[in-house]
């Protein structure tokens, strides 16, 4: 695969208010319900807010028990007790009440609050009903944002159209900063979706690395038919290399098929395999049901 090219970070107040850059309004928000995700799978090294994620900190809720591998980093003792008990009899417990040998020590597993990054990647050309899908998008994002905020998760925004693809929301808990930054989006053009997909990984990687506690979750609103590449390569497999790049980086991913039913090429639902994520098809495209969408796979974790 060629080098690519970097997508640019472009004020989206810039340039030209011709048709194929015709902004859209912030759909209307709501009260949303409290989202809630079950223990991921991953082990973080930091505390955080809202959602419950596993810890190699000595600080947290104390859920069960492992054993140790190397070092004992957090005894257990009542599980550890449990795991030497069956074996006393067979023991040399002559000069001591309880023989725990190496075998029978078990390390704390514990949990602590970690907070979600939702970064909504959306397909802004002509391809689709982009003003729509647009506004929809915006109305989540608000949404999130107003339930997120005394929790500190972050929700930021990437759109791609024309020949590259624009940070517009950097990953923000503010409201107020996300109503200026949302208030003028253009849509209209091309579709660079693997420069919408590497960016997207670029932005995630970033927070990653800066906050290691953090979940991020990728909201992307495709129909998954690219048509502008950063290389050499067809647009449709530059997008699913790129595609597999943040799978390597175990970032889930959710597609929104935004192809219309009866057209629909299956285009959205081969970028999802390459994601390793589920691909999902809304009757209607509101800021609730995008949110609600964004809710149920937060909480499958």
């Amino acid at each position: 695969m060629g080098a690519p090219s970097q997508p640019q970070y472009i004020d989206p107040s810039s340039g030209d208010k011709s048709e194929a850059n015709s902004p859209t309004s912030i759909g209307d928000d709501f009260t949303p319900h409290r989202l809630q995700t079950p223990l991921d799978k991953m082990t973080r090294s930091s505390s955080g807010k809202r959602s419950y994620t596993k810890t190699n900190r000595k600080r947290g809720r104390y859920i069960q028990a492992r054993p140790a591998r190397g070092k004992p980093k957090d005894v257990a003792f009542d599980a550890t007790l449990r795991a030497a008990a069956p074996f006393q009899l067979r023991r040399d417990r002559s000069d001591r009440a309880l023989a725990v040998e190496t075998q029978d020590i078990q390390d704390k597993v514990r949990v602590r609050r970690a907070s979600n990054l939702v970064l909504f990647v959306v397909d802004a050309s002509w391809s689709m009903a982009a003003a729509e899908r647009m506004e929809a998008t915006k109305g989540a994002i608000m949404s999130l944002l107003l339930d997120a905020y005394q929790r500190r998760d972050q929700v930021g925004l990437v759109v791609f159209q024309k020949e590259e693809a624009r940070l517009v929301l950097p990953p923000t808990t503010s409201v107020e900063l996300a109503k200026k930054a949302l208030a003028d989006v253009p849509v209209g053009g091309k579709t660079p979706l693997s420069a919408g997909l590497f960016l997207a990984h670029r932005v995630m990687s970033q927070q990653l690395r800066l906050h290691p506690e953090i979940m991020p979750l990728m909201i992307l609103l495709t129909d998954g038919a690219g048509n502008v590449s950063m290389s050499d390569l067809p647009a449709q497999e530059e997008a699913h290399r790129v595609a597999k790049m943040i799978t390597e980086e175990d970032i889930r991913s959710v597609v929104i098929n935004m192809e219309h039913v009866s057209f629909d090429r299956g285009l959205a639902q081969a970028l999802a395999e390459e994601l390793n994520s589920p691909c999902y098809t809304l009757h209607e495209l509101r800021a609730d049901t995008l949110y609600r969408t964004v809710k149920g796979e937060l909480r499958l974790g």
